[in-house]
Formats: structure tokens, C-alpha cells, sequence
């Protein structure tokens, strides 16, 4: 089986508690946020079609085409999204409304002939895409705030630190987390929520802004949220912003 190897942006999503809901509001909400996405996408300028999707169940993986600029999964993608799932959410009865958790990553994946996409960076994106953080500052944040993201520092680097249009960023806020064999700093954005997001620490103050730059670990730091800062280097392979 022939594989290429290749720099993408990555984008992952997830409905917060899509649980309890039953078959038939998930699958509503589930094409909603599809539609929505496609929609963000080429308002974007990034060819849906050309992206390969994998279905999360409650949620969706997807790989960008080569070359895509990086800054435009922040700007105007996600902003374009979370003001379609406002517009949606202000029409639809409870069971149907929509909050995801979003995360951006992007590294050298493998690709396979059939567009299957493997790679360390999917299981770094998946961690942000479940980091507690995100989700305690959805939890938190007011009902029309509709995401929470959480782009890994390596993305934060390319594409927030600098301050090109319709990024800011002293709205983004840094966190440490740990998730089973990865732990980093990542930084978090509330879309529509005005200053950085508020997240707790372990025992309700304030969450600090670490320094130090993200590692891999290869044993798990326990359960839950590890508030403390992961010293480390982590060489990647910058692409196309």
C-alpha cells in the first residue's frame, strides 16, 4: 500500500453533550453542523470537497487540502461558524441546539491511497479536541457562546502570535493540560465571548499561564487536568500559512 507523507492544517470538532439526546435530535443537530461547516468552509476559501472527513459520531476530523492557509481555520472559518450555530441555535428548540469544542493542530500525516489519514498529530489533535480546559470554559461560558476553541502552540505560533486581521491575540488564553500520553501548553478562545476566557484551577482559583514549550510523555499523568507547566521541545515541521 503506497503512502505519501504530508504537511495539513487540522480541524476537529465535537458536540458537547450530544449524549441523552436520542437518534433522531442527534442526527438533526449532526447534519446541522455538517451543513454549517460546508458552509464556513467556502466562505472560507478551502475546498470541502477537496478536505478528507472522517466521522467522529458526535463530531467530525478533518484534514485541509495542501496548501491551505493556516489562518483562515481561525479567520474567517471559525468566527463564520460559531455565528452560523448562534443563527441556528436562536431558531431551534433545546434538544437541536448546537455548542462544539473545536481544535486546530497541523503536522506531517500519512496518506493513504483510499484518503485514509494517519499520523502522530491526529492523536495531538485529539487530545486538544477533549482537553478539560475546553471543555470547562464552554461549561462556564454564557449560552451564546457556542465553541470553545483550543489550537496547540505550534498553530498558536503560526498563525495567532503574529496578529494578522480578524485574529487577536489577547483574546486567547494559555493553558496546560495533560490528556493520557501528551501533555502541553495549548491556548483557548471563546468565539463572541469578550476578553480571555476564565478557566478554574484545580481547586477553583484562577488558572496561570505557563511557559515552556509543549512535550510528548510517554506514561499518563492520572486523572483529570494536570495544572502545571511541561518544560520540552518539540521540533516541527512548519508548512504554508
Amino acid at each position: 500500500m503506497t503512502q505519501t507523507r504530508e504537511h495539513r492544517a487540522l480541524l476537529a470538532v465535537d458536540i458537547a453533550h450530544s449524549a441523552g439526546r436520542g437518534d433522531v435530535a442527534l442526527h438533526r443537530i449532526r447534519e446541522a453542523l455538517s451543513r454549517a461547516l460546508a458552509e464556513s468552509f467556502e466562505l472560507s476559501d478551502i475546498d470541502w470537497h477537496a478536505s478528507l472527513r472522517d466521522d467522529l459520531g458526535d463530531g467530525m476530523r478533518i484534514t485541509t487540502p495542501p496548501g491551505t492557509p493556516k489562518t483562515r481555520l481561525i479567520h474567517p472559518l471559525v468566527h463564520d461558524l460559531t455565528a452560523r450555530l448562534r443563527a441556528h441555535n436562536r431558531l431551534a428548540a433545546p434538544p437541536a441546539r448546537i455548542r462544539v469544542r473545536i481544535a486546530l493542530h497541523a503536522g506531517d500525516v500519512c496518506l493513504g491511497p483510499r484518503g485514509q489519514v494517519t499520523g502522530r498529530p491526529l492523536e495531538v489533535l485529539a487530545r486538544l479536541l477533549d482537553a478539560a480546559p475546553a471543555r470547562a470554559a464552554l461549561a462556564r461560558a454564557p449560552e451564546a457562546v457556542t465553541a470553545s476553541l483550543l489550537v496547540s502552540q505550534p498553530f498558536y505560533d503560526d498563525t495567532v502570535h503574529h496578529g494578522y486581521p480578524g485574529i487577536e491575540p489577547e483574546a486567547f488564553r494559555r493553558v496546560s493540560l495533560a490528556e493520557k500520553e501528551y501533555a502541553a501548553d495549548a491556548w483557548l478562545y471563546l468565539p463572541g465571548h469578550e476578553g480571555v476566557p476564565p478557566v478554574p484551577g484545580p481547586a477553583g482559583a484562577p488558572a496561570r499561564a505557563g511557559s515552556g514549550e509543549p512535550k510528548m510523555i510517554n506514561k499518563a499523568s492520572g486523572n483529570g487536568v494536570v495544572y502545571a507547566t511541561q518544560n520540552g521541545t518539540q521540533n516541527i515541521h512548519h508548512g504554508r500559512r
